[in-house]
């Protein structure tokens, strides 16, 4: 290729690359502007800004330590109404990278996905993780390795559950909150540390989709038996 041909094709490519970031602006702008409008709706306060301290202090939920260059951003935060109590709550944007291939294919990928995490009133509330059952789950139990199980088939086939009291899980997954599960099929439902996070770790949520997982979390909480909230409220289940 003789150097005209080589200039075209540079020019070619700066073109394509001043389109896609033109575009990928304006989609960046229109998002901001989105995110904003639900935060004045919920009554938060919003943010675009890159944090870069959220991953250490969400670090006890795995997806928030993942790759590298990590941050949140377009971040809400204020308190919401969950089951007639004000409380804090921290939803938006996080996004991370992976090198991902081997030699000359070796390339950096940006993931991005959307989360809600509430900081529940109960700083002692057990751990608690309900998600979708997988096939290495599945494996898993070949070997022993399993979840808690419940009297619903249907349930225990489709949700992996697992929790270090055993006890405070088959309290809150009694026979109506196994309808709900079934019926609403969360992806992921994590509490760890007194807080709970909503996400499925892939996908950047429509701006009504914040106010609906708000809206399932609150339904949840509506499901906890009044003893489990009183104990909770005394201290006295760890």
């Amino acid at each position: 290729m003789d150097g005209a041909g080589q200039i075209l094709i540079f020019v070619i490519f700066v073109i394509v690359a001043a389109i896609s970031g033109y575009f990928a602006h304006q989609a960046a702008k229109k998002r901001q502007e989105a995110m904003s409008a639900l935060a004045a709706r919920l009554g938060m306060s919003y943010s675009p800004a890159h944090d870069t301290s959220h991953d250490e202090e969400y670090a006890h939920f795995e997806l928030f330590r993942r790759g590298f260059e990590r941050s949140a951003f377009n971040t809400l935060s204020g308190r919401i109404e969950v089951s007639g109590q004000r409380v804090y709550c921290k939803m938006g944007d996080f996004k991370y990278k992976t090198r991902e291939g081997t030699g000359k294919n070796r390339r950096t990928v940006t993931h991005r996905f959307s989360y809600l995490i509430l900081h529940l009133p109960y700083p002692n509330t057990p751990d608690l993780l309900i998600r979708r059952e997988g096939m290495f789950d599945k494996l898993a139990s070949a070997f022993g390795k399993n979840d808690i199980d419940f009297e619903s088939a249907e349930f225990s086939k489709k949700f992996f559950v697992k929790s270090p009291n055993r006890k405070f899980a088959y309290d809150i997954i009694h026979q109506r909150t196994i309808e709900f599960l079934l019926e609403t099929n969360p992806t992921v439902v994590d509490i760890e540390n007194g807080r709970l996070c909503m996400t499925d770790g892939s996908r950047i949520w429509q701006p009504a989709q914040f106010e609906e997982t708000a809206a399932w979390v609150d339904s949840f909480f509506g499901h906890w038996p009044d003893f489990i909230l009183k104990d909770l409220e005394q201290g006295v289940l760890q």
